[in-house]
């Protein structure tokens, strides 16, 4: 038997003044109260209780236990009430890790956010363009997209971003803008960390597949040194649209067969455990997920330059 729940119930008893009462109170016989109080006195080596005609009363040595019992009761209560404000409050130490593009875009600012609301929750970002073990590196989420690795974690996908084909004009009038899938042999891919381990990459329309050749003409583990290769001439990318929506805008960049766009990027979050407990988790996982669930779907065109101002005439 659990040594606080003797002690609880020989105070119940005291408090009672009756050993029915307190089996009352206990939810438990009378003849069950009898044999912890039993218990507690041979634990103890002390006679706890007396008898009478009314009922029960404490010996010296009964009230003694019973003060410190009082004590360390209280003190329970206080731990499972701090431990259950633990698991609601929003305090604490956040870490989490997530890809550059997305860190800069749309995590960055939500944590930011999330600090003035829960000035008590102190976030620590890293990002990194690498796969992440959760559990081994000690972070309570990792934003990830595309291929996720090894990690002994829970993943769970959160959103996905529509991607496009892109490469310059310059480019594209060196090498000839493709026409189909099959005419996609032509161009260099510059790729992400050696991620494509196919021969071609799969495009889609109408709910069709179709298979574009790759020759792979450039890799590299950064996001920005691919995205200045692209720009540089070197050859055309996979990318989320909404990443290089300036570069469209202006016209730097042009998107390759845009009626057969690739798979959407999918977009994952990964945590230590399925069943995560406390509210931090929830509250953060789902502020970044509103935040990718919000990002614009269409890249608003280029505003219409203003009509020039009629000529004026001098006489």
């Amino acid at each position: 038997m659990d040594r606080l729940s003797l002690l609880d119930t020989l105070v119940t008893a005291l408090d009672e003044g009756s050993l029915n009462r307190a089996a009352k109170r206990r939810e438990m016989t009378q003849s069950a109260v009898s044999q912890q109080i039993a218990q507690l006195e041979a634990l103890l080596g002390q006679q706890l209780l007396l008898r009478t005609p009314r009922g029960v009363k404490a010996t010296r040595a009964g009230d003694l236990v019973a003060s410190h019992a009082r004590r360390l009761l209280s003190g329970y209560d206080h731990l499972r009430a701090d431990l259950a404000g633990l698991d609601q409050s929003l305090s604490g130490t956040f870490r989490i890790s997530v890809s550059t593009f997305l860190g800069r875009m749309v995590v960055g600012p939500a944590l930011l956010d999330l600090d003035k609301a829960h000035p008590d929750l102190t976030f620590v970002m890293r990002t990194e363009d690498r796969f992440v073990d959760v559990i081994r590196e000690n972070y309570d989420l990792a934003i990830r997209s595309g291929r996720l690795g090894d990690t002994d974690g829970y993943a769970r996908k959160i959103a996905e971003l529509e991607a496009v084909l892109v490469a310059t004009p310059g480019y594209l009038d060196q090498v000839g803008r493709p026409q189909k899938p099959a005419d996609m042999h032509r161009l260099k891919l510059i790729l992400r960390n050696e991620e494509h381990e196919a021969p071609y990459m799969a495009l889609f329309r109408n709910g069709a597949e179709h298979q574009a050749p790759i020759r792979v003409g450039f890799t590299a583990d950064d996001p920005d040194l691919i995205l200045r290769a692209v720009l540089n001439g070197s050859g055309y990318t996979r990318v989320p649209k909404i990443l290089i929506a300036d570069e469209l805008q202006s016209g730097a960049l042009e998107v390759i067969l845009p009626d057969y766009p690739p798979a959407p990027k999918e977009i994952f979050a990964v945590y230590p455990s399925r069943h995560a407990s406390g509210r931090r988790l929830p509250v953060v996982l789902n502020t970044i997920q509103s935040r990718l669930n919000d990002l614009p779907q269409e890249i608003p065109a280029d505003p219409q330059p203003a009509p020039a101002p009629p000529a004026v005439t001098l006489n």
